[in-house]
């Protein structure tokens, strides 16, 4: 096969990291289900000891979300947090952490109810306003946390512009790509140093996995980072990394598929007389339209949007929907749809909520990959029992 940089993004997905069984010829790579190896001799072995280290079916699964991402090292852990968490592990007490102000609410819950504890120090401002951004750091800033398009309110940060600043300043830039994939948003292209991914989400993309990865291309970063992994052992099941890399085979496709309809259903909502306001990264209306543009190939498949009532209509119209699932979680085959406020950012304190826009009435959708036709008219049923 040829190089990585020479090979399209769908054939990568498909054969980056995965190259047929030498003992038999399997196409797919194996579930090795071991936890240990034999040695030939003390300490000597062929490059398998202990599976919290290393197992062949992870290898193959890192080196595929490295291709994907354009990085020199992938990392695999057992949840997105876990990731976030180890991560955070290569910092030191009195250290100090700018993150952005709209993130995952178990991300906010895990910088400000955990890490705090530690003596490291986070400070949550609104990055798409760089002179707030750069007026955020302080002395003992050493890492800069990134995360676009924000979840839930969707804001485009500025990768390349955050990154040069930060880099000025000596800080670690992380970049959580969970919501483009890598099919649409490559930060280690745009100056991040690790790229995170929740792979439960778009990488999976089938809603039977919880997982996460971090990719880097800096010897020392990853030197530090695998050191951690294998110190703390957040590490995936061997199942788990096969299922992830058998999702990964169709990403491309699903992607294009996801901003597809995910476009034409922000259309649809931006002229319902019922919703009072759509947030998508592709509509013209989106203040960071023409930075999303710049920085990323695609949409994606994730809307923000208000609707005209309170909390109680906000309810009926999630109990209504039929085809649109009323859960958690993102970036499955199948339509998601959930209300911030009580479930994914419940974490986050109300009166924060408040200012950054989580109101009552404010619904997020993952659009999935069923018949555009058939979410339209779900959508326009449900709305029609508000």
């Amino acid at each position: 096969m040829k190089k990585n940089d020479k090979l399209g993004f769908g054939t990568l997905a498909i054969h980056a990291g995965q190259e047929p069984d030498p003992n038999n010829g399997a196409v797919m790579v194996p579930i090795y289900q071991t936890s240990t190896y034999v040695q030939k001799s003390p300490g000597v072995h062929q490059g398998y000891e202990y599976s919290r280290t290393d197992n062949p079916t992870r290898t193959a699964y890192q080196a595929l979300v490295a291709a994907l991402e354009g990085g020199k090292y992938g990392l695999a852990f057992a949840s997105g947090l876990a990731t976030t968490n180890t991560i955070l592990q290569s910092l030191k007490k009195g250290d100090h952490v700018l993150v952005c102000d709209d993130v995952y609410g178990g991300t906010f819950r895990l910088f400000d109810k955990v890490w705090t504890r530690t003596g490291i120090e986070f400070s949550f401002v609104d990055f798409t306003d760089l002179k707030k951004f750069e007026a955020g750091f302080k002395s003992n800033t050493k890492m800069v946390w990134i995360e676009t398009p924000t979840n839930p309110m969707l804001k485009i940060i500025d990768i390349k512009s955050c990154a040069e600043f930060s880099k000025k300043k000596g800080a670690t830039v992380v970049v959580d790509n969970t919501f483009m994939s890598p099919y649409f948003q490559k930060p280690l292209t745009l100056g991040a140093d690790i790229v995170v991914h929740s792979v439960t989400k778009y990488m999976n993309g089938h809603s039977d996995v919880v997982g996460g990865v971090a990719i880097t291309s800096d010897d020392a970063i990853y030197k530090e980072l695998k050191f951690l992994q294998n110190a703390s052992g957040a590490v995936p099941a061997p199942q788990d990394c096969f299922l992830v890399m058998r999702g990964i085979k169709t990403l491309h496709v699903r992607m294009e598929r996801h901003a597809q309809s995910a476009m034409e259903i922000a259309r649809y909502l931006e002229k319902h007389p019922k919703i009072d306001r759509v947030i998508y990264p592709g509509l013209e209306s989106h203040p960071g339209h023409a930075i999303a543009k710049k920085q990323m190939s695609g949409f994606g498949g994730m809307i923000t949007f208000f609707l005209k009532g309170d909390l109680a209509k906000s309810k009926k119209f999630l109990e209504s929907v039929k085809i649109f699932a009323l859960a958690e979680s993102l970036g499955g085959v199948e339509s998601l749809i959930e209300h911030p406020a009580i479930m994914t950012h419940a974490s986050v304190p109300a009166e924060t909520r408040k200012v950054l826009g989580i109101h009552d009435n404010l619904i997020r959708i993952s659009v999935g990959i069923e018949d555009i036709a058939d979410l339209k008219a779900d959508l326009e049923q449900a709305l029609d029992q508000v």
